[in-house]
């Protein structure tokens, strides 16, 4: 069921924040939000981009948490806790755009002609390894669906043809993606 736009606004401000708190060495807002939605447990991931850029992207995908605070912790990680980028600045977090991706819930894959680029985000797990890919990584580069699977393969630490080998399990999913491009704001 999709989100309002209420309670996407309402989400993207959570995560926007979320990480101000911590520049600002202030706790952490509480969640005022009344919908019911928020408390739904949700895997979800935040991303942060600049001028398009990724600048951050750290998620969950059990739903372990409530979304809201989910929200809020995850996109702290990606704005101080990624490994590929130094911790956000301020000047940065006014002019980066927050993407927040919520998960719906995994799907075991039996037929792989059940993926479909663009809708499904995959998951390659193999013993105790795992590797995901958002939905828009296979949009962004073009990949089809062989492509995308050995992507993931390769993201889960094993070989790109791993997917095709018995014992590794599969999985689709679907997200609900919004972002607050805060950089095309035009007042109206």
């Amino acid at each position: 069921m999709p989100y309002t736009e209420d309670e996407r606004n309402e989400l993207l401000k959570l995560a926007r924040t979320s990480i101000q708190a911590v520049l600002e060495n202030n706790p952490v807002p509480e969640v005022s939000s009344a919908s019911p939605a928020f408390n739904e447990p949700r895997g979800v991931f935040v991303t942060l981009r600049m001028g398009g850029e990724l600048r951050g992207c750290i998620g969950y995908i059990e739903p372990k948490h409530a979304l809201a605070a989910a929200v809020q912790e995850i996109a702290q990680k990606a704005a101080f806790e990624d490994p590929r980028f130094p911790m956000l600045t301020k000047d940065e977090l006014t002019v980066a755009e927050i993407e927040v991706s919520v998960l719906m819930p995994i799907e075991r894959v039996n037929d792989v002609a059940e993926i479909e680029i663009g809708k499904h985000g995959l998951v390659v797990e193999f013993g105790g390894s795992r590797g995901l890919l958002l939905p828009h990584v296979a949009t962004a580069y073009k990949w089809d669906r062989e492509q995308f699977l050995r992507q993931a393969s390769v993201k889960a630490g094993l070989p790109p043809e791993a997917w095709k080998s018995p014992g590794v399990t599969i999985y689709k999913f679907s997200t609900e993606t919004f972002s607050d491009h805060v950089h095309s704001h035009h007042s109206s």
